[in-house]
């Protein structure tokens, strides 16, 4: 389709990112897509919308050229385009490391991914772009691990951002990852029961279609949540890697990340929140829609406002749902732009 705004690729090279444990690029291209009247109103300022792709997902990636599908900024342009939204920027922030992707957190065992997200990528758009900015005219929104991240960073920096969506996020983690744990262990067998050598065996392939997914998942999700620098993964295993059962003192790190447990902490922070927004589908494949009911439950015993919608689709043909959330952060961001 031929969009009536247009994207520009941003090239920020982290600080934070500088010499981080996987070796991944520093420099990071962020696509921005800037609406049809950007540039024509001397002294207009936007506000900013800022998208965190899912697991194994790429700012970039989310542009992905498909004849018979929208990419996101091609939506985006399309219910500006109807009517349907008002004209804001949307940024899409690089969050993928070697394993797959970050969470958006800061690690030692994959890099400052929180920090970059919220101090490096906002600074250099609102630097580079007529932004509005205070927090108000700000909305960070993700699906999965994106949508984890959005109510991650959402809560801890409400400072910053004003409005947060999360579609499909990971939370009540027990039921997201608890097969993965199981998974992880069986995969093993290829490797002698070493995830030392699966690690390694995943990190040197060209091509990652042989390995299990559920086995990198774990992987990865156990270098966001448990990082230890004395472990000669760089990171502790949430389970016994020949069994699958869970360690009890590693699994209470990953809990208290979890948004259903997180949210008594940050409690104050959601309820300066503009707009807190999420849903999940009740064919999810990864039953992320109990997690969601939960951490609805959490929010109404913290007297934290906040809308849950679940919807009848799954984790992985939702898209069309962003149909209801880029209108609704637009409209809440212009407010104040």
């Amino acid at each position: 389709m031929t969009m009536k705004g247009r994207v520009h690729i941003e090239s920020i090279s982290s600080i934070v990112l500088k010499d981080n444990a996987l070796g991944d690029p520093r420099r990071r291209e962020i696509p921005v897509y800037l609406p049809p009247s950007y540039g024509t109103a001397r002294g207009r300022r936007y506000p900013a919308l800022y998208y965190l792709p899912g697991f194994t997902g790429t700012g970039r990636g989310a542009l992905n050229y498909n004849p018979w599908k929208e990419n996101l900024a091609e939506r985006f342009d399309r219910l500006i385009a109807e009517g349907k939204a008002p004209e804001a920027i949307l940024v899409f922030v690089d969050g993928f490391t070697a394993y797959g992707g970050s969470q958006y957190l800061n690690s030692t065992a994959t890099g400052r991914y929180e920090d970059f997200t919220v101090q490096e990528v906002v600074g250099y758009i609102d630097d580079k772009h007529a932004t509005v900015r205070h927090p108000e005219g700000r909305a960070i929104l993700g699906k999965s691990s994106g949508g984890f991240g959005a109510l991650t960073l959402a809560m801890r920096h409400p400072d910053v951002f004003g409005h947060c969506v999360s579609h499909s996020g990971d939370m009540g983690f027990e039921a997201g990852y608890g097969q993965d744990a199981l998974k992880f262990a069986s995969a093993l067998g290829r490797y002698g029961g070493s995830p030392k050598r699966f690690v390694s065996a995943f990190l040197k392939s060209r091509t990652k279609d042989g390995f299990d997914h559920a086995a990198i998942n774990l992987i990865a999700m156990s270098a966001c949540y448990s990082p230890n620098e004395k472990s000669s993964l760089g990171f502790d295993l949430p389970c016994d890697p020949r069994t699958g059962e869970r360690i009890p003192a590693v699994w209470k790190r990953w809990r208290e990340l979890d948004p259903i447990h997180a949210a008594a902490k940050h409690a104050g922070a959601l309820r300066r929140l503009r707009t807190l927004w999420f849903d999940a589908g009740a064919r999810d494949e990864y039953y992320l829609h109990l997690g969601a009911r939960r951490f609805s439950d959490a929010l109404k015993a913290l007297k934290v406002r906040h809308v849950y919608e679940e919807h009848g689709l799954g984790h992985f043909d939702a898209a069309e749902r962003l149909d209801k959330s880029l209108p609704l952060l637009a409209a809440r961001t212009r407010r104040v732009g």
